[in-house]
């Protein structure tokens, strides 16, 4: 018991561990988080829906979205965005963990009679002949990537992009980081039963690391047959840095703005969107 908690309770090197995998594989984890992808009314796994409609409509008229537009969704989830696009006339690729989310997204596809392609997979292992006019990263899924994975990622939108095609990525921002606090959590069936249909123990620490600008959630869930960790990092950016990211990764960023339905920057802003191009 006493190694079990020294576990618990150490803190990890900034992006030690990478579980993303196992919270979208697991049969129980992903059914919970479709349904927090399809509850309109929350900012958990997806945005508003309102917000979605917004931000679609947004996006369509800001990247002349037509019917010769392609389109790829990095971690699309049920297809929100993929769905709205795609009805504009686009064509459109949709990447995710999550066969649980991907088959809902398939079959509303067929119930719009919209041909929307969709792959399974981790979108960081992705590879393709095709090309794309825009790519799109939302949700601040940026921010769960370690340095490494970045830097791979924004190299590998480079190549996917055609010449002149564009990335439209959010990200959380410092004060957004400033809010953040570290703490302890133990509740049995913690987070309302999310993490197990069957009766559990679950540890939460927030660990947060400043010199670095990172946070982790780390849930620890005992359950009677198993122990088992899920590591959720995150990367929060300066104007700067995120910027800096991106071009060294051979994009150029054309505008800076507070959330991907085309608000304008302000410094108070919790979160940033980004829209780079391809040379």
């Amino acid at each position: 018991m006493f190694d079990t908690l020294r576990e618990i309770f150490t803190r990890p090197a900034p992006f030690g561990v990478y579980t993303a995998p196992e919270l979208w594989a697991d049969e129980h984890t992903s059914e919970k988080m479709l349904e927090y992808h399809l509850n309109p009314e929350i900012d958990l796994a997806s945005r508003k829906h309102v917000f979605i409609e917004r931000s679609s409509a947004w996006i369509a008229a800001t990247f002349g979205v037509n019917t010769t537009t392609s389109v790829a969704d990095f971690g699309c989830g049920p297809g929100l965005y993929t769905t709205a696009l795609a009805e504009r006339g686009a064509r459109v690729t949709g990447i995710d963990f999550s066969s649980r989310s991907l088959r809902y997204a398939a079959e509303r596809a067929v119930e719009k009679g919209l041909q929307i392609r969709y792959i399974q997979q981790n979108y960081l292992d992705l590879e393709t002949e095709d090309r794309f006019d825009l790519i799109l990263l939302i949700m601040c899924d940026f921010c769960a990537l370690s340095p490494e994975q970045r830097h791979g990622l924004v190299r590998k939108f480079t190549t996917l992009l055609n010449p002149g095609g564009a990335v439209l990525l959010d990200a959380y921002t410092l004060n957004a980081f400033a809010l953040r606090e570290e703490t302890i959590r133990c509740e049995k069936n913690l987070l309302h039963g999310f993490w197990s249909r069957q009766d559990y123990y679950g540890f939460l620490n927030v660990f947060k690391y400043e010199r670095e600008k990172v946070v982790l959630d780390k849930y620890t869930i005992v359950e009677p047959s198993r122990t088992r960790a899920i590591y959720n990092w995150l990367q929060y950016f300066s104007p700067e840095t995120l910027i800096r990211e991106l071009e060294s990764g051979g994009l150029v960023v054309k505008h800076l703005l507070s959330d991907v339905a085309g608000t304008p920057f302000s410094e108070t802003s919790q979160e940033m969107a980004i829209i780079a191009r391809k040379p």
